[in-house]
């Protein structure tokens, strides 16, 4: 068992992660709330080491003056905690494969023989999500967007490839989208907020798979490994995900704790 808590500070969560003799513990909290976080690893487990990732990695540490805390690098403790997710979830873990981390934004790393490289990324994530859903629907909770997506429906919204085809045979899959957004217009009727809410996310999974799989043909590698906090509970986006990488021969895999990818890196490290 490991003495060591990794917390992968994000833009939008601040992940913990730690084993204990039952198995890993996980918890988040909001990155507005680093104080929280803070008393609650001075309260809770005060003599272990702190091993932190993540973009606000060093804001965070500035909070724990009052122990040991180590800062790494936010790339590789994403790939050594994809390792240890799929160790644990799958059979047999690929020695080459591609880590996009949907997390604010989105980030492409091919993983391989011990090593990673940076191929891109995107600014298109789960502030996306969170700030065009707001921005359309007023409605900023996570959890409660999910749930309106589930009842929404992306046909009035967004333009497929069969409808651009009016009945004639597409080149490609018709059910494919064409253009998100593209079937509004001024004599578009009033659109619910679960509907709005369904679009938004499925904007957002269309644009990080499609990257996915071009990075992963660059890589010449065949699995993709999706994590990060947009995905957490996002039917939609994980079946988006899983649909459009099997289009084109690509096994998706999307581990159940992806959330804390980074988090477990970094306690593993």
């Amino acid at each position: 068992m490991t003495e060591k808590i990794g917390i992968d500070a994000g833009g939008t969560l601040i992940k913990v992660a730690l084993q204990t003799e039952e198995g890993w513990l996980y918890r988040s909290f909001p990155s507005t709330r680093s104080d929280a976080c803070a008393d609650w690893l001075a309260h809770e487990y005060p003599e272990r080491l702190v091993m932190l990732t993540g973009g606000r990695a060093a804001h965070l540490k500035e909070k724990l003056t009052d122990r040991f805390c180590s800062v790494l690098p936010e790339f590789a403790a994403s790939a050594q905690g994809a390792r240890q997710l799929l160790a644990r979830e799958c059979t047999t873990v690929p020695n080459r494969f591609l880590l996009t981390t949907v997390g604010t934004g989105t980030s492409l790393n091919y993983v391989h023989d011990g090593a990673m490289d940076w191929l891109g990324g995107s600014g298109v994530g789960g502030g996306t999500l969170m700030g065009l859903t707001g921005l359309l629907t007023g409605i900023y909770d996570f959890k409660t967007l999910l749930r309106y997506a589930a009842r929404g429906k992306r046909d009035i919204i967004d333009l497929t490839v069969a409808r651009i085809y009016e009945g004639e045979e597409p080149p490609i899959a018709g059910d494919l989208t064409a253009s998100n957004f593209g079937a509004l217009s001024e004599n578009t009727r009033s659109l619910s907020p679960e509907d709005q809410i369904a679009s938004i996310i499925g904007l957002v999974a269309e644009t990080v798979t499609s990257l996915s799989i071009l990075a992963a043909q660059k890589a010449e590698v065949d699995t993709v490994i999706f994590v990060g906090g947009a995905l957490s509970g996002n039917k939609q986006l994980k079946e988006i995900a899983a649909q459009y990488c099997a289009q084109w021969g690509i096994t998706a895999i999307i581990p159940q704790n992806g959330v804390y990818c980074g988090a477990i890196g970094a306690a593993c490290s």
